[in-house]
């Protein structure tokens, strides 16, 4: 058995010049060989079939004059293909844009056409979406699964990657505008793997078993923890509560990887015999509230682990396997370093709310900004922080509590939706001359979407027709559930919303509610 001692040992001591995907595999691959390393359905490979694949991957995507550089967009469900895809574009030096497969309408679209991709592989399930939307004048190839996917090529050497060089641009919502690519470099994800690891104490012996999707960084990144690890990674669907411990046993998994709102989803689910009929021993979980830690312990003998990260960033704050807070991010990594901060960049005093910026003590741990938008760039890493835009509080102590988010984010069920992006589609409607849309609390733990409604003069807006002008043009978990139609936004002098009135106002009798209403 290797420890995760050992194993952290090792990780610390690769050539920082190493800490690229290519090189990592390739290394990995002489140390472990045939043992396990990924399984996605039926299909189970070793670390040596992985790298092989990763190569062969590599040159079917140069046989199809793709090179260093091309960006290399797939918009599909989890599956073996996108996994695959990935490795192949690393090890070629081209660039991976995953697409969350719930996107549509004017969301699928900006990001083709933002993203400046030459190919996109399809899966088939989705080809009417990807149909529907216009297509960038980059987008020369289209590729389906499992139809006119290529078959493996002739296997080619791994490009010369360095750490800082781009391996994919993942798309995070906006706050005040359409989704932003991150540009996610080789190292950043040698750090979340790593460090993840260590705070969850994987070992080689360990089974890592994920429902999240692909598109968002938690996949990916878990993927990288057990090739740093040598231990086996599970990709299973999207995530069911029904039969989330029946797929975790049936993958043996030792580690899994949760959202709060699926906690207290598996926690209401009914008492049964799968409970603890499964191995896993830790989950990490952000966002779980501190009240469901224990009765999730107690229940189905899993420790919650909390943690704060982002695309753009890194595992930067966070709690340990073996001594877990329930109701804190935990401490800063040693890797990282944190502030709490006022609205001028001032620090605040320890016991004081403010917004959480970080940077990275280590080079290309973090992302290198948003894919054509240097002045969002500079913003967002202005006085060389990264703000987070979360708002904290720091502890005596150095331990970090979430307070909430200064941000015009929503976060449902794990997905973070943009009002930016839903305005827009309300705005679309014939009958809407104004809209805004905020977060409300959710009973699992997060937000619900409500969407504040001006009906043109002279009509009346059905707000269940309304929802259903959303669908097929914007994500269905960003669809909003509740709606009001109103007579007119609050404004401020210079006309834009007050939203922070919207928030407090809430939820009224005459507030439509989508799940009440039979639609969810």
């Amino acid at each position: 058995m290797i420890s995760p001692e050992h194993t952290g040992e090792a990780m610390r001591a690769a050539d920082p010049g190493q800490r690229t995907l290519p090189a990592l595999l390739e290394r990995q691959c002489e140390r472990f060989g045939d043992r396990p390393l990924l399984r996605v359905g039926e299909r189970s490979l070793g670390f040596r079939l992985v790298r092989d694949s990763a190569a062969a991957r590599a040159g079917a995507l140069a046989a199809a004059g793709i090179r260093p550089g091309d960006r290399v967009a797939v918009f599909s469900e989890n599956r073996y293909e996108p996994l695959e895809l990935w490795l192949g574009c690393a090890w070629l030096g081209a660039i991976f844009v995953p697409i969350n497969a719930a996107l549509r309408g004017r969301q699928l679209e900006h990001v083709l056409a933002d993203s400046d991709a030459r190919v996109i592989v399809v899966e088939e399930e989705l080809r009417g979406a990807l149909a529907a939307v216009a297509h960038p004048d980059s987008l020369e190839l289209i590729w389906e699964i499992p139809g006119s996917y290529p078959v493996l090529g002739r296997p080619v050497p791994p490009a010369p990657a360095r750490p800082g060089d781009i391996a994919a641009i993942l798309y995070t919502s906006g706050t005040t505008g359409p989704s932003k690519g991150v540009l996610c470099p080789h190292a950043q994800w040698y750090w979340w793997a790593a460090l993840t690891g260590e705070v969850l104490g994987i070992g080689a012996d360990d089974v890592l078993f994920t429902c999240l999707p692909l598109s968002h960084t938690n996949a990916l990144n878990t993927f990288w923890q057990a090739v740093l690890a040598g231990a086996a990674y599970h990709l299973g669907p999207r995530f069911s509560a029904s039969r989330f411990w029946s797929r975790a046993a049936e993958a043996d998994a030792t580690v899994t990887y949760l959202l709060g709102p699926m906690v207290s989803i598996l926690l209401k689910q009914p008492p049964s015999s799968l409970d603890r009929a499964h191995r896993v021993r830790v989950a990490l979980a952000p966002a779980t509230p501190p009240e469901l830690h224990e009765p999730f312990r107690e229940r189905f003998g899993v420790v919650l682990v909390d943690a704060w990260g982002s695309t753009e960033t890194n595992i930067v704050i966070a709690n340990r396997a073996a001594s877990p807070r329930p109701g804190t991010l935990g401490r800063v990594l040693a890797q990282f370093e944190a502030r709490v901060v006022d609205d001028e960049d001032a620090e605040v005093p320890d016991g004081s709310p403010g917004e959480l910026v970080v940077r990275s003590r280590e080079p290309f741990a973090f992302s290198l900004g948003y894919f054509g938008l240097p002045q969002a760039t500079v913003a967002a890493w202005r006085n060389l922080w990264f703000h987070t835009g979360d708002r904290v509080v720091r502890e005596a102590g150095g331990v970090y509590r979430f307070v909430d988010r200064q941000k015009d984010v929503i976060r449902r069920r794990g997905e973070n939706i943009s009002s930016f992006e839903v305005e827009q589609v309300l705005h679309s409607h014939p009958d809407v001359t104004a809209a805004a849309v905020v977060a409300v609390p959710s009973e699992l733990g997060e937000d619900e979407v409500l969407a504040c409604v001006v009906a043109r003069r002279g009509t009346v807006l059905d707000p269940a027709a309304l929802a259903r002008f959303c669908e097929g043009r914007i994500a269905r978990f960003a669809i909003p559930r509740y709606v009001e139609v109103v007579d007119a936004l609050p404004l401020t002098p210079s006309g834009k919303v007050e939203k922070y009135r919207l928030r407090r106002r809430g939820i009224l009798p005459s507030t439509w509610d989508r799940e009440q209403a039979g639609a969810a």
